[in-house]
């Protein structure tokens, strides 16, 4: 797996990116049919234990946690939905790590997957506009940039497609 950010201390997106060794299609499949796999229980915004994440497969769509007592917390919304190419979503979290309510505030990530071969896929997660969240910012790239951010996303997505 790589890591890039844009050039300069004021980067206002960050890239990831991971090869996987199943098809293009294959690898979209994963990631959308099985981001409840992908995303970590402990990244939570719900006051209780989260007992599942769903990403709907459509614009319009949501992203949301469900609750082990049945609440829920939307935390974003599908933009581009374009099998077997790409996704994106609204990250409608803010620098507080709350919920952004201000949809001119949320930030995008998009989800790009390139066949190099028959068997092979490069999968590019770019968080971008991050600076729409307006102050503070910096802190939220920095932290979606960490190795507790994107990145382990992006872990677990390998492992899921090398299962």
């Amino acid at each position: 797996m790589t890591e890039t950010t844009k050039a300069g201390a004021e980067a206002t997106s960050i890239t990831v990116d991971v090869t996987v060794d199943v098809p293009q299609a294959e690898a979209f499949k994963v990631f959308t049919e099985e981001f409840d796999g992908i995303k970590p229980r402990e990244h939570n915004l719900l006051a209780v234990d989260v007992a599942e994440t769903v990403l709907e497969p459509h614009v319009g769509g949501s992203v949301y946690d469900r609750g082990v007592d049945g609440s829920t917390c939307r935390w974003g919304r599908v933009l581009a939905f374009e099998p077997t190419e790409r996704l994106v979503f609204t990250w409608d979290i803010g620098v507080d790590w709350r919920l952004e309510t201000d949809l001119a505030r949320a930030s995008e990530v998009e989800v790009r997957f390139v066949a190099l071969d028959a068997r092979s896929t490069r999968v590019e997660l770019t968080h971008r506009h991050l600076d729409r969240h307006l102050d503070g910012w910096q802190s939220l790239r920095d932290g979606v940039a960490s190795e507790g951010g994107w990145p382990v996303y992006l872990q677990r997505y390998a492992a899921l497609t090398a299962a």
